[in-house]
């Protein structure tokens, strides 16, 4: 069997955390943050984790992942 293939965007945008949670940073905040609140680009500083709901959709993007 041929070995399958990461998504190369999916591992530019993603990390799979040891516990099998999947680690994202947020957008928004490259350019253009003078309109946004203090509070909102504070926030956006932060990674965030992806919702159960599409942890499988991503994990198919990242086949050797330690994901399950």
């Amino acid at each position: 069997m041929p070995k399958m293939k990461t998504k190369s965007a999916a591992k530019k945008r993603f990390r799979v955390t040891g516990t099998g949670n999947i680690k994202f940073q947020h957008a928004g905040k490259r350019h253009i943050q003078t309109g946004g609140s203090r509070k909102v680009k504070r926030r956006l500083r932060n990674a965030a984790v992806i919702d159960k709901t599409d942890h499988e959709r991503i994990m198919r993007c990242l086949p050797y992942g330690t994901g399950f």
